[in-house]
């Protein structure tokens, strides 16, 4: 038990006098190059499923769908 209590001890230390936080600024301008990145990959993904879908008895099924028909 005398080892949990150094280890949660030397952790709250650590998170507190050692590692360095990012600034409120540095934290927005993070979270919209990450927002960003994710619409531009998402947009990608939409867009290449719509240019590999599939049309069976007129119903566009996309990528995902027309893998989903072959395996069942």
């Amino acid at each position: 038990m005398a080892k949990i209590v150094e280890y949660v001890k030397d952790t709250y230390d650590e998170m507190i006098n050692k590692v360095s936080w990012p600034s409120w600024a540095e934290l927005q301008s993070s979270a919209i190059i990450v927002s960003i990145a994710s619409l531009i990959i998402a947009l990608m993904v939409l867009v290449m499923d719509i240019a590999f879908g599939v049309h069976q008895k007129w119903i566009w099924q996309g990528v995902l769908g027309y893998f989903y028909s072959l395996l069942g």
